[in-house]
């Protein structure tokens, strides 16, 4: 299967070849197929991709497709040009999402696009300006009622974003180690081209679709919802979901079929790892699951 269920019964598979029948897997016998995890239909044609990347790159493709991005400026963007500011947003994305989580998402993207998230400047002055800075734009990309931001120096290096909001008190902050990380540095780097597009709001404009866009993460999820217009997508949870015909289509057809060739490179790390993940003393486990906790990915 394509999905998580389907990566433990690989797991259990492959440990029993791995230790019970190793030739098999020395004299390169032994494959993975590679199932696709969604069917997209569109009108009559239909296309399988094999993951959620697949599944994101048709997409982004589709709703980037007879789109534009009007800027603030005047200058519309479209074509390829367009398609790769969406790269670069999905790239920047992707950084964002390896920040812990008790960061705000929205205040991070804000922080870059004001070229100030890998900045902890000791001046005073220096800090409070980044920390007016940055709540400006918040209060840009706000909705009229959801406005009030303020931001001052924590007094630590870092700083801390404020707000009422219906009457709640809300606060973030953005702490000296997030802004002197390595993923500060690599997230502000990609997002260095992004800035001047969203120095201002922007617009994205499709057939009869307008909708006003304030950065990488909004600009994504327009050109999904333009992408899915229309689409139909069928999440496989397992093979036995799939019709014989698309089965054979999908994962048995040789002439299409795609395969991965199991190798084992390192034999000693592969005894390791599976050792700890599938051997009889749960401590080494326990421990495995306790330091991954938290970049597992859940099928639920």
């Amino acid at each position: 299967d394509a999905d998580v269920d389907g990566a433990h019964i690989r797991t259990l598979l492959l440990t029993f070849f791995f230790r019970q029948m190793p030739e098999i897997i020395s004299r390169g016998c032994l494959y993975i197929a590679q199932p696709p995890l969604y069917k997209i239909s569109r009108g009559k044609s239909e296309q399988y991709v094999l993951d959620d990347r697949g599944l994101e790159d048709y997409l982004y493709t589709e709703g980037a497709a007879d789109a534009q991005l009007l800027l603030d400026g005047g200058e519309t963007i479209a074509g390829a040009d367009l398609a790769d500011i969406i790269a670069r947003a999905r790239r920047a994305r992707e950084a964002i999402e390896e920040f812990p989580a008790r960061f705000s998402r929205d205040i991070i993207v804000q922080a870059a696009l004001a070229r100030s998230l890998a900045e902890a400047p000791a001046d005073e002055a220096a800090a409070r300006a980044i920390a007016d800075k940055v709540a400006a734009r918040l209060d840009l990309v706000s909705d009229e009622f959801e406005r009030g931001w303020t931001g001052a120096p924590d007094g630590e290096g870092g700083y801390i974003f404020e707000r009422e909001l219906r009457g709640v008190a809300e606060a973030h902050a953005l702490t000296r180690d997030l802004l002197l990380s390595g993923d500060a540095r690599r997230t502000q780097e990609l997002m260095s081209d992004l800035a001047e597009i969203f120095d201002k709001p922007a617009t994205w404009i499709r057939k009869d679709q307008r909708q006003t866009v304030t950065g990488p993460n909004s600009l994504l999820r327009a050109a999904r919802a333009a992408g899915e217009k229309g689409v139909s997508i069928q999440r496989y949870k397992g093979l036995g979901e799939m019709n014989p015909d698309q089965l054979w289509e999908t994962t048995l057809d040789p002439a299409a079929r795609v395969l991965l060739q199991v190798k084992v490179k390192e034999a000693d790390a592969a005894d390791d790892i599976f050792s700890r993940l599938m051997g009889e003393i749960v401590e080494p486990r326990r421990e495995f699951i306790q330091e991954n906790a938290l970049t597992a990915e859940l099928d639920v």
